[in-house]
């Protein structure tokens, strides 16, 4: 079971979702922060961590003693990322998605693919999970290789932190799950991308339950959306400071909210359900 936990806006309280349910499981999983550009996953699950790896892209240079600046891989490039300048042709790095058209379309084979590292993957544990983080090099632009190359550690149970959202990077990391979990907040702000994140999974053909966070009680705008959508809402987690004074040392939603612990296996096994 592939569960997905994302939302259409930072700080809904995904990450804290996400790594309660992981703790609440307690059997063995894989859990992937797939949220690279602010992964912080590691704050509240403390995971040894073993090993990184760094990911790398394709990343083209030019032969400058075969290149006749013909301008072919500069109107081929989808992203904007190969100009020509007089008779050279530069490429710009920060642009560049590593799709090697420009390889491919050359006539003086002059377009040489290196590689180029955009981000770390690292690896550990935490308790019963296996724990994989990645981390976007500062400067960098391009998230996505990074989340695939985190979603290659598959398993039985898998929960996914995704990038808030409903950009490129979100969209790979939802893309493939059973299910995705909806974290969202009864504010404006939230309703309004929980509606995004929501057309999002539709198109990904990927069934989704929300999770009201911070909830005051009654959020008849939000349920009156989720009732127009046919979207469940599986969970709500009540408004308390205690959380927020819990959450400033690093510690958990559990931590904060020791019942939460039997409501997110419930959640969980709901989610089961709905997926069949």
């Amino acid at each position: 079971m592939i569960v997905a936990v994302a939302s259409g806006k930072g700080g809904t309280g995904k990450t804290s979702v996400a790594c309660a349910l992981g703790l609440a499981l307690d059997r063995p999983l894989t859990f992937l922060d797939c949220d690279v550009e602010g992964a912080n996953a590691h704050i509240f699950l403390h995971p040894y961590l073993r090993s990184e790896e760094e990911v790398v892209i394709p990343y083209p240079t030019i032969d400058r003693s075969k290149c006749d600046a013909c301008g072919i891989c500069v109107s081929k490039c989808h992203f904007g990322a190969m100009v020509r300048l007089g008779k050279k042709v530069k490429v710009m790095e920060s642009l560049c998605h590593g799709c090697g058209v420009c390889r491919l379309v050359c006539p003086q084979d002059a377009v040489i693919m290196s590689g180029r590292p955009v981000g770390t993957v690292h690896i550990g544990t935490a308790g019963l999970m296996r724990f994989f983080c990645g981390e976007l090099r500062t400067g960098e632009a391009l998230s996505v290789p990074i989340i695939k190359r985190l979603k290659k550690e598959m398993d039985d149970t898998v929960i996914i932190d995704c990038p808030p959202g409903t950009s490129c990077p979100a969209v790979e990391a939802v893309e493939g799950s059973d299910f995705a979990l909806l974290v969202t907040e009864p504010t404006p702000f939230g309703i309004h991308d929980l509606k995004g994140m929501i057309e999002v999974c539709r198109r990904l053909d990927v069934p989704c339950g929300v999770i009201i966070n911070r909830s005051f009680g009654e959020d008849r705008e939000v349920e009156s959306l989720c009732k127009t959508e046919m979207v469940p809402v599986l969970l709500k987690v009540p408004f308390d400071r205690k959380v927020a004074e819990i959450y400033a040392r690093g510690g958990t939603l559990l931590e904060a909210m020791p019942k939460l612990t039997d409501k997110l296996n419930d959640v969980f096994i709901e989610i089961v359900g709905l997926k069949r």
